[in-house]
Parts: structure tokens; C-alpha cells; sequence
């Protein structure tokens, strides 16, 4: 059983590995509606390239949008606005003014003693101007209606019962108020103003619109259109090798899809469709697995790298079949470009350009025009990736956001002109999705934030910024030790330099450089470059103490790191800046003055690990011949030479190099850089071969 569980714990890391591709492909599985998809790919004006299509069942052929689109707006143009009038409302209104209005002309001649004032006489006349004005009715003037000729027709509800009236057959108000003044004048009634106020003030639109039933007709007509024309039998040639996709053809066609989706969408047909979409998503994501085993091993070794892979995959799949489900129109808002720029960021640019493509091919198998879809994302992605090759400002995102705009927009008018020859309204409004996508790459920059504190990565803004010799550790090194400091700057600069010409990331490099010594901030005056007077501590320590101290330096700087939340890759440059290698000064002084007894080499022996990386080597490399050069008593060129190639070939000998992917043609060109450079810093002369 022990044996057993020594092999589950030494093969963990693959086991965790394997779990995370499966697992990714079963989620990604998840995602994917199960319907069957129509094997042949056609676009509109294009050439039909496949063999004759027969048709293999009967099937409807689906009117396009644009023609349902004609249908409804002829139909709905000859819907006939529906008005109401209530009776009962009429007579209500009626009652009320003819009390009203008796109620005024008492009022009026009350103290007036005229015999030829008929006051029934009076009140009958306005309350029949009233009548024919509210029986004729006062239609509600609405937009429908506005500025149309007079023979427009409505239909009036009255009493539950529908009539088709000319408009002209209603008042308006104004209308009624000219035709209450025409009648008046008719009786040559004296005060012809109160009368005609009185009615005035009582009239009302009793011709109201109907906008419920209105709606309803409308709906009724529009549900009544048929969303098909014509059917295709079994056995009909439907287009033929070479024919041209009309706007005729590619309907047929779309409807042939659209049925045979359905009946292949059937519970019969559900386990094929789940097994084709395991075996393809497996392939996609088997292929980004050995293009990792093969291109980039160190990132496939790490499964932190495996999981932010996957899993920037995955959410740009989730969130495409969301934006699918609820409206395919959408699609391209999705910014999809945000993966190469993620990972690009934190990697490289041939790691992005497989991972982008991996992620808008296994998108495509969701998204209809899979082949215009793929086109687009792919050609927009590698402009991304070029333009974040080197970022170094935040201002480049904005760039790349125009870039991105820019590449789809151009793609979609070639596009559009070859498949449809115009431009239409969903045209424009693809253009609109475009930049909106443009936009939430914008998005990239808090994003990546984000993945940095999750994910331990490090950008080279990030580096950038741990190297600011202001920050608050750097200044606290500074001040406690400030030979180190001095020591940590120059070989800063030195790696830096050498980076540069050999091959790597400098910026990487220079913080590592900076940083690789803080541990000696616990006991500064333990180290030499920081003692400056003539009392040296050591003097008063065993060489096994001392060696002690001084070795203790590297795991002090790992624990003042990480109390400092600095990223683990700056940490490996101080834990392997040493590598295994001897504390040399006090190893060789024990040997000397104690050459009969047993050592312990363990003690003087620093405990590593050796430098894993080319930036790490080089530091290890520039670490101890610029601490070395400062012993130097006359720094010739010879003493120099003698003292870099010294350094550097023990270090060799001790394989520290193992397992830095490093080459001596890298070494020689580090030797003679570093050669060069402290050349310079000691004002030593190069000699010249004398011809």
C-alpha cells in the first residue's frame, strides 16, 4: 500500500495534469447545444462546389426575413384604426350639461324681466346644437390619422357593433366650434357669445381611439402570415454542381438546414451528436496539449499554466453560448481578441497566436457562418498579437482597441461586397458590434491585473515597476545596506547588458538583480561591502558559524520577499543565485588551518537549487565576478580576463548550468561582455595587437 501511494504522490503532477485537459473537455462539452449540424457549408452568390444536392425528405421552404418583413408592413399599411364611442357616456355627458346650462341661464336672467325671453325655447336650441355635435361624434385626432384625406377610413365601435366610416364624417374640434357658430347665428339669438361658450365649454372626444383592439387586429393578421412558400419533395434536385447560390437557392437551402437540424436534433439522434462533439472537442484541445509537449514543455510542466490556459478557453466559449442562446446577432461583440492579448502578455506571441486559434475553432462549431466567423477572429488576432509584441505602455491598449476595430471592419466589407455586392441596415449595425467589441478589450488591462494576484504571473509593467529603486524594500536596502545595494545596482546593470546581447528578458533580469540579495537587510554588518569600519564580526565566530550566516542570507531574502508580495520569479533569483555551490572564503580557511580533521561539507555548502533559466545563470555568472572584481588590487585587463574566466569556468566545473538552457557560445559572448564592462568601470586601457 505504501509502495503504492509513493506512486500516486511522485505522478501527481501528471495525474492533476490529465484531470485538468479531461475536465476541461467534458465543461467545454457542457456548453454545446445538442443539435446536429448541416454538413454543407454555402454563402449567398457563391457557386454551389459540392455534388447535386437531392433533397431527402419533403420540406417547406422558408420565407426570408426581408420577404415576411414586405408581408407584415403591406398588411399592417392596410390596417383600419379602431375608434370606440359610448353611448352611455354620450347620454351621461348630456344630463350633465343640460343641468349646467339651465343652471347658467337662470342665472343670467334672473333680475330680467323680458317677455320675449323663451328661456325652453333657448335651451332646446343649444341642447340640439349639442345632440347633432355629440351624435355625429368628435373624433380623437391621432398620428395615424394626421394629415390623412378625408376619405381615410376608421372603424367606429358603437354598441358592440363595428361600421366603417370616412374620417370626414367626424368633427374635430375645431371643426365643431365652427359648426356651433353657424348654428347659433342661425336663430339670431341676442347673446350669441354666452350660448356659444356654454356649448364650447361642454364639448368632448367622444370618438376615442382603440389602441387595444387595434393591436389585437394587427396581431391577428400577422399571425395569419405564413412563414413558408411552397414545398420540395423527396427526391427534387434542390441545386446542382456548380449553380449559382441566387437569393431563390440559398432560401431553399437555409430551409433544407434549418429541418434537417430538427429532425437530426431528435432523442434517436442525441448520444451520436453528444460523441461527435466529445471527439472533436477533444482533438482541438488534444492539439493545443501537444503543441505545448512539444514548443513549450516549461509552461505544460507547470499546471498553473495549464489551468489559466484552459481556462481563459473555456470562459470565452461560456460566454459566446450565452450570447448565442439569448441572440445570435450578437456575436460579434464577444471580445475575443482578449485571449491574445492575456496571453501573449504573460507568455509569448506563437503561445497566443495557437491558443486564439485553438479557442475560435472550437467557438466556430457554435456559431453559424463558422467559416466568415473563424476568417474574421483569426486575422483580427494576429494583428492584436503584433501590436502587443513589445508593451511597455498602457496607451498601446487603446492602439490595439483601434486595430481591432479597424481589421474587422475592412474583413467585413470585402466580406459583404463579395457575398451580398451592398450594404444593408445589418450591415451598418455590424459595424456597431465591432467597436463595441473594440471597446471591452479595454478591458484587457484590468484583466490582466487580475490574473497577476491570481495566478502569481508577472508582466513587464509589473517589472517595471519592482524595479523603481523608490519602492519602499529597495529604499529600506538602500538605507540599511547600503554596500549591497551599490553591489545589487551595478549587477543590475551588468545583467542587464548581457541579457540584451545574448538573448532573454532584461527587465526580468535587471529585477531579479536588484532584488537577489535582500536577505543580507537581517545582518548587514555579517557582510563585507556593508562594513565600514575596521571591526569585522567574523572575527569573533567559528568558520562553520560564519558560513552559517552567510548562507542564511538567501532563505532570509526568500521569507523578506514573500513578506513583501514579491512574485515568485523574482524569488527564484534568490534562491538559485548561489546555487550549490561553497561560502569559498571560509571553506578554504578551515582546510588550511585544519587540514586533519573530518568536514562537513554540508555546512559551507549553500542549499540551492541551480539556476533553471538563462536570466537566473546569467545573474549567478555576473553576481560573482562583480563581487569578486572589488578584491582586485590592480584591476588590469590580465587580472580581469584571469578573473572572469576563473569564476565562470568553476562554476562550469561544479555543473551549476545543468539546468539553465544556457550554451558555451552564450558563455564565451557573457565572458567577453562582462570583460568589456568592467574594463570600463576600472578605467583600465585595452591593449591593441601591434601590427
Amino acid at each position: 500500500m505504501g509502495k503504492k501511494n509513493w506512486k500516486i504522490s511522485n505522478h501527481y503532477a501528471k495525474i492533476y495534469r490529465s484531470f485538468l485537459f479531461v475536465a476541461s473537455i467534458f465543461l467545454l462539452v457542457s456548453l454545446f447545444p445538442r443539435e446536429a449540424s448541416f454538413k454543407y457549408e454555402f454563402r449567398k452568390g457563391k457557386y454551389w462546389m459540392h455534388n447535386d444536392l437531392i433533397a431527402p425528405f419533403d420540406f417547406a421552404i422558408i420565407k426570408a426575413e426581408e420577404e415576411m418583413a414586405a408581408e407584415k408592413k403591406a398588411l399592417l399599411a392596410n390596417v383600419k384604426p379602431y375608434f370606440r364611442m359610448d353611448a352611455a357616456l354620450n347620454l351621461q355627458q348630456r344630463n350633465e350639461f343640460k343641468t349646467r346650462f339651465n343652471q347658467k341661464l337662470q342665472e343670467k336672467y334672473l333680475n330680467v324681466k323680458n317677455e320675449n325671453i323663451n328661456k325652453p325655447k333657448i335651451t332646446a336650441i343649444v341642447l340640439g346644437i349639442y345632440d347633432s355635435l355629440i351624435n355625429t361624434g368628435i373624433i380623437e385626432i391621432i398620428p395615424e390619422i394626421e394629415n390623412k384625406p378625408g376619405d381615410f377610413g376608421i372603424v367606429l365601435l358603437k354598441n358592440n357593433i363595428a361600421e366603417e366610416k370616412e374620417i370626414s364624417k367626424f368633427f374635430t374640434i375645431g371643426s365643431a366650434d365652427k359648426y356651433i357658430r353657424t348654428e347659433i347665428s342661425k336663430y339670431n339669438l341676442e347673446e350669441e357669445i354666452f350660448f356659444t361658450g356654454a356649448i364650447e365649454g361642454a364639448l368632448f372626444q367622444n370618438v376615442k381611439y382603440d389602441q387595444p383592439t387595434t393591436e389585437k387586429e394587427k396581431q391577428n393578421l400577422i399571425s395569419n402570415i405564413s412563414a413558408t412558400k411552397g414545398m420540395v419533395e423527396n427526391g427534387q434536385r434542390i441545386i446542382s454542381k456548380g449553380e449559382l447560390i441566387t437569393n431563390e437557392k440559398y432560401q431553399v437551402l437555409q430551409s433544407l438546414k434549418n429541418e434537417y437540424e430538427i429532425q437530426l436534433g431528435s432523442t434517436s439522434k442525441y448520444y451520436s451528436i453528444l460523441l461527435g462533439q466529445i471527439i472533436l472537442l477533444s482533438i482541438s484541445i488534444i492539439v493545443l496539449y501537444l503543441f505545448l509537449h512539444a514548443f513549450r514543455k516549461d509552461i505544460l510542466a507547470d499546471n498553473k499554466n495549464n489551468l489559466f490556459l484552459l481556462f481563459l478557453i473555456f470562459i470565452m466559449v461560456f460566454i459566446t453560448s450565452i450570447v448565442i442562446k439569448t441572440d445570435a446577432g450578437f456575436i460579434y461583440m464577444v471580445p475575443l481578441c482578449l485571449v491574445a492579448i492575456i496571453v501573449r502578455v504573460f507568455f509569448d506571441t506563437r503561445l497566443a497566436l495557437f491558443v486564439h486559434l485553438v479557442t475560435i475553432i472550437i467557438i466556430g462549431f457554435l456559431v453559424p457562418n463558422s467559416f466568415d466567423f473563424v476568417f474574421i477572429q483569426m486575422i483580427a488576432g494576429i494583428i492584436t498579437i503584433i501590436s502587443v509584441v513589445n508593451l511597455e505602455r498602457r496607451a498601446q491598449f487603446f492602439m490595439t482597441s483601434f486595430l481591432i476595430f479597424i481589421t474587422y471592419s475592412f474583413i467585413f466589407i470585402g466580406l459583404t461586397l463579395i457575398q451580398d455586392g451592398n450594404f444593408t441596415h445589418e450591415s451598418y449595425r455590424v459595424f456597431a458590434m465591432f467597436a463595441g467589441s473594440a471597446m471591452l478589450t479595454l478591458f484587457a488591462y484590468p484583466l490582466i491585473f487580475v490574473f497577476e494576484k491570481l495566478f502569481g504571473y508577472v508582466t513587464d509593467v509589473s517589472l517595471m515597476e519592482l524595479s523603481n529603486t523608490n519602492s519602499k524594500l529597495l529604499r529600506d536596502m538602500a538605507s540599511k545596506t547600503p554596500g549591497t545595494f551599490q553591489h545589487s545596482m551595478q549587477v543590475a546593470n551588468l545583467v542587464e547588458e548581457v541579457i540584451f546581447e545574448i538573448g532573454g528578458n532584461a527587465l526580468l533580469a535587471r529585477a531579479g538583480a536588484l532584488y537577489h540579495d535582500i536577505g543580507k537587510m537581517e545582518m548587514p554588518m555579517y557582510f563585507i561591502e556593508n562594513q565600514n569600519t575596521a571591526i569585522n564580526p567574523h572575527n569573533e565566530l567559528s568558520y562553520d558559524e560564519s558560513a552559517e550566516i552567510i548562507i542564511s542570507h538567501v532563505s532570509k531574502g526568500i521569507k523578506l520577499a514573500r513578506k513583501h508580495n514579491i512574485p515568485e520569479l523574482l524569488i527564484d533569483f534568490i534562491r538559485t543565485h548561489h546555487g550549490t555551490r561553497k561560502t569559498t572564503f571560509f571553506y578554504s580557511k578551515f582546510k588550511t588551518e585544519y587540514p586533519d580533521e573530518n568536514m562537513e561539507e554540508e555546512v559551507y555548502t549553500y542549499k540551492g537549487p541551480i539556476p533553471f533559466s538563462k536570466e537566473t545563470a546569467v545573474l549567478m555568472m555576473v553576481d560573482s565576478v562583480e563581487a569578486a572584481s572589488r578584491s582586485i588590487k590592480l584591476p588590469d585587463e590580465q587580472s580581469i580576463n584571469n578573473l572572469v574566466e576563473h569564476i565562470i569556468d568553476e562554476q562550469i566545473s561544479t555543473k551549476q548550468f545543468l539546468n539553465s538552457n544556457i550554451t558555451f557560445r552564450d558563455i564565451d559572448k557573457i565572458k567577453s561582455i562582462l570583460k568589456k564592462k568592467l574594463a570600463n568601470i576600472y578605467h583600465t586601457r585595452i591593449e591593441y595587437p601591434v601590427f
